[in-house]
C-alpha cells in the first residue's frame, strides 16, 4: 500500500524566493542606512538643520560605499551589490570603515549635533565589530544594520521603535531562504548590531 503526498509545488517555492530576493535587496543595508539617517535627521531639534546632517551621513556611509561596491561588480571583483563571498568582505568593509570615518571627520570638524554624529559612530563602531568576526564567519550584515538601525531610532525617539523589530526577523528569514547565511549568522548579526549601534548610539548621543 503506497500513501500518496501532495508534491511540491514549484510557483509556492519559486514566490517564496522571489519575496526573498525583493526583501533582501529593498532592505538592504544602504536603503536601511538612508532611511535610518533621514528619521534620527527629523528627530532633531531643528529638524531642516537634521536632515542636512542625515545627507552628509548618506553620502559617506552609504552612497559612497555603494558606489565603490558597483565599481567592484564591474571590475570583477564580486559578484553582486551584497558581496556574498566572505573574504571578499574583508577587502570592503575595510573601504567602508574609511569612508564612515571620513564622514566622523567632516562631523567633527563642523560641529554636528550630538544625536548625527552619534549615528555615524555607531556604524563605524559596528562594522569594527563585524570585520572580525567575518574573517572567520559570514556573520549577516544586512541584520546586523537593521537591528542596529532599530536601536539608533529607539534612543532618537523612545522604545516602542522596538515594536518594528518583527522586520529584523523578515530579513533574516530572507537571507537564509536564499542560501546567503545560516540562522545563528542572522541571529549573531542582529546580536551584534543592536548592542554595538544601541551602546555607541547611547554613549556619544545621549
Amino acid at each position: 500500500m503506497t500513501t500518496l503526498q501532495d508534491p511540491v509545488e514549484p510557483d509556492t517555492a519559486n514566490s517564496q524566493l522571489r519575496a526573498a530576493r525583493c526583501i533582501t535587496d529593498g532592505l538592504d543595508p544602504k536603503n536601511v542606512i538612508i532611511a535610518v539617517s533621514l528619521l534620527t535627521g527629523l528627530a532633531q531639534p531643528h529638524p531642516l538643520t537634521g536632515l542636512a546632517w542625515a545627507f552628509e551621513a548618506i553620502v559617506f556611509a552609504a552612497l559612497i560605499p555603494i558606489t565603490y561596491i558597483k565599481y567592484g561588480i564591474k571590475s570583477g571583483k564580486w559578484a553582486d551589490r551584497h558581496v556574498g563571498n566572505r573574504q571578499r568582505r574583508l577587502l570592503l568593509i575595510p573601504v567602508i570603515m574609511t569612508s564612515v570615518g571620513a564622514g566622523i571627520g567632516g562631523m567633527l570638524w563642523l560641529d554636528a549635533p550630538r544625536q548625527m554624529l552619534a549615528l555615524v559612530i555607531a556604524m563605524l563602531a559596528t562594522l569594527a565589530v563585524l570585520l572580525p568576526i567575518t574573517a572567520f564567519w559570514k556573520i549577516s550584515v544586512h541584520t546586523s544594520v537593521a537591528a542596529g538601525s532599530l536601536a539608533i531610532l529607539a534612543g532618537a525617539y523612545g522604545p516602542l521603535v522596538w515594536l518594528a523589530a518583527p522586520l529584523v526577523a523578515v530579513i533574516a528569514w530572507s537571507r537564509v531562504a536564499l542560501r546567503d547565511h545560516t540562522v545563528a549568522q542572522t541571529v549573531a548579526g542582529g546580536c551584534v548590531g543592536a548592542i554595538v549601534a544601541g551602546l555607541s548610539f547611547f554613549v556619544v548621543g545621549m
